[in-house]
């Protein structure tokens, strides 16, 4: 059964974690997935810390931390310093999902320059070869595993199946040969993405790639979006009506593949950005926003009763 979860990228400069705890814990929602924010790298372990216990004492449980800005993108530019960064930077990362009680960390992997994509197939290699590193890291931090967000563009690997097949497959390889040092990598999926090319031919629809990715995914993303994977929302009455996400058919695809998932608990987190951000008319928006599309995902992935601690 999947069980829902909420990622804290909305609240970003608008609201406190103390909001968005208050409102999770409203709604039965005990499941976070930290998004990444411009300070996190820098802070004091002491800020992670006390958050977690925040967290704790609304029953919640901060389950996964994930980027939120494609900053980790480094290992794609061809810029040895560029590379550096995003390699401290992902390290620290997995340090702060130490921190909070995290199972999983994870990003999508990065970017290639359009004007230079000739890099993908280095690239490529150089994300993977720090993935492996890394996974000692997370090891060290006492994760469970590493995810990957497969993305919407060939620029931003993995898109299709057979990048998809190789991210994973590679990684594995890897982690099997040193088990006792490193965790696995899954993927962090995401039922909106698919692939459209320039001239919004669709390449790769979204539910077929969110279903080839079910053996290797440990956690999603919910969102909605429009049909050539353009736009991204919520799933009020309205924005169902506009979207071409089927909750439904979502709900038939996870319990379709009930067995190949790779972990035992799969937690699907809402994202969305949320209205408008550093409005007076529109921040304000935000609770309906989440609670609204939270709602209606409980409507079909039924939120089982947790014992308060």
């Amino acid at each position: 059964m999947i069980k829902l979860g909420v990622k804290s990228d909305p609240i970003l400069y608008r609201y406190s974690f103390d909001w968005l705890f208050e409102l999770m814990a409203q709604e039965d929602i005990h499941f976070l997935q930290l998004g990444s924010f411009f300070e996190l790298y820098q802070l004091d372990d002491d800020y992670f810390l006390d958050l977690r216990k925040k967290a704790e004492s609304y029953n919640i449980e901060i389950k996964s931390v994930f980027t939120a800005h494609r900053e980790l993108g480094g290992f794609f530019t061809g810029n040895a310093n560029l590379e550096k960064i995003a390699r401290k930077n992902y390290e620290r990362l997995i340090e702060v999902a130490g921190l909070v009680g995290a199972s999983y960390c994870g990003s999508n992997p990065g970017a290639v320059y359009r004007d230079h994509d000739d890099n993908k197939k280095e690239g490529i290699h150089s994300y993977l070869t720090h993935m492996k590193e890394l996974s000692k890291v997370a090891k060290n931090n006492g994760l469970k595993a590493l995810t990957i967000e497969p993305m919407s563009s060939l620029f931003e690997p993995p898109t299709t199946p057979e990048e998809i097949d190789l991210f994973i497959n590679d990684l594995s390889g890897y982690h099997l040969k040193n088990q006792d040092t490193t965790v696995p990598t899954y993927l962090c999926g995401d039922i909106s993405h698919g692939l459209a090319d320039s001239s919004k031919d669709i390449i790769h629809k979204n539910l077929d790639l969110f279903e080839h990715g079910i053996s290797k995914m440990a956690e999603f993303h919910f969102k909605n979006t429009d049909e050539f994977f353009h736009s991204t929302f919520g799933f009020s009455a309205i924005e169902q009506q506009k979207g071409i996400i089927d909750l439904e058919n979502i709900n038939k695809i996870c319990e379709k593949h009930k067995d190949s998932w790779p972990v035992e608990e799969v937690i699907g987190y809402l994202e969305i950005n949320g209205p408008k951000l550093g409005r007076d008319y529109t921040d304000n928006l935000l609770g309906e926003a989440l609670t609204t599309s939270l709602k209606e995902l409980k409507k079909v992935f039924k939120v089982p009763e947790i014992t308060q601690k």
